[in-house]
């Protein structure tokens, strides 16, 4: 399967945090003939293990998170239109006229009504719709809607991956299906690497509604060093270039308080050396990636991040560079072939 399929498959299917199982196997199946052990923890996070073959080995930890944003339903109405809210951070105005599946007792097809320009008043006009004020219309009575469709269940955006120029794609829950293909894509590239490491490639569950899943999993494993994949702001119209980096021209090293001086150092020269183009990502308010969850579990864990440029965050046509996911691969590959003991403890001192 090509990285293209795969994301393909990881992103058409439904995530939504706390209920990332369908993600997780597919994830295991890609992953299972490049490591030595597949694992799942209590709360859901999936933990692909590929060992050095060395007592005492180092431990790094690649994680990226593989739920999604989402939808849940919060009342049926008498006329048996579904009333909702946000699982995780959605922009009500992305939401209007959109297709969707209720996740109920089978998988029900709907659509996100819109009242019509021509029954609006000028004031309504002048301002977005409120979620509270949407609702979802699946073409049923309420006694229909019931015996398949209950408070609580789950709804998704209904988005096809499509491929566009310049090897750019474009679907829902790119953020973070693309950091998990960056892990498979690390994992494929390790076959031909020797490491003196044992590597955990994480996918984390409920990063979306609180980053739980990387401080649970990081709490487990124990690394020496972390490192985050997730997505970063893509240059686009009405977005300052200084908040942005740029699709096409490789993955963003971050840095700021999240991440560790030495790591940073470390990725750059790696990426100089073999000559993989990347930039660089100022981050200096931390708690939107697994970084943050990685960095403050147990007593501290060394951190670092690696972020794919992405446009149209949040949205059911997230776009994305697929040679930044190909590249992030790569760096992660030679970054984990190239450091040893002597740099795990080095870590110790700035």
């Amino acid at each position: 399967m090509t990285n293209q399929e795969l994301l393909k498959c990881l992103t058409e299917v439904d995530g939504v945090s706390g209920y990332e199982q369908k993600v997780s196997r597919l994830i295991a199946d890609a992953c299972k003939p490049y490591c030595d052990e597949i694992k799942m923890d209590k709360m859901g996070n999936l933990m692909v293990v590929k060992r050095a073959g060395i007592d005492d080995a180092p431990k790094v930890m690649l994680a990226a998170h593989m739920d999604e944003i989402g939808l849940i339903i919060t009342r049926i109405e008498k006329e048996g239109f579904l009333r909702f809210t946000s699982v995780g951070g959605i922009d009500p105005r992305t939401l209007l006229a959109q297709e969707v599946t209720v996740r109920g007792r089978e998988d029900i097809p709907g659509v996100i009504g819109a009242k019509p320009p021509h029954l609006t008043s000028k004031k309504e006009r002048k301002k977005a719709v409120e979620m509270e004020k949407m609702f979802i219309d699946v073409g049923m009575s309420k006694d229909q809607v019931e015996k398949k469709i209950s408070v609580g269940d789950l709804v998704t955006i209904d988005r096809e991956f499509i491929t566009l120029h310049n090897d750019f794609a474009a679907g829902k829950s790119m953020d973070d299906r693309a950091g998990v293909l960056v892990l498979f894509q690390t994992l494929k590239e390790l076959q031909y690497l020797k490491s003196n490491l044992d590597l955990y490639a994480v996918a984390t569950v409920q990063e979306e509604v609180g980053i739980r899943g990387a401080i649970t999993s990081t709490f487990t494993i124990n690394p020496d060093i972390g490192i985050a994949i997730d997505v970063c702001h893509a240059t686009m119209p009405g977005v300052d270039e200084e908040d942005a980096a740029e699709m096409g021209k490789g993955p963003a090293i971050g840095f700021g308080p999240h991440v560790h001086p030495k790591i940073f150092k470390k990725l750059k020269e790696i990426a100089e050396e073999v000559d993989l183009d990347y930039q660089i990502e100022p981050s200096p308010y931390p708690g939107g990636t697994d970084a943050w969850g990685i960095q403050v579990a147990r007593t501290g864990v060394a951190s670092g991040l690696v972020s794919i440029p992405l446009r149209y965050m949040h949205t059911s046509v997230e776009m994305l560079s697929l040679d930044d996911i190909k590249r992030s691969g790569q760096l992660l590959a030679q970054f984990v072939a190239r450091i040893d003991s002597d740099f795990v403890e080095g870590l110790k001192c700035y």
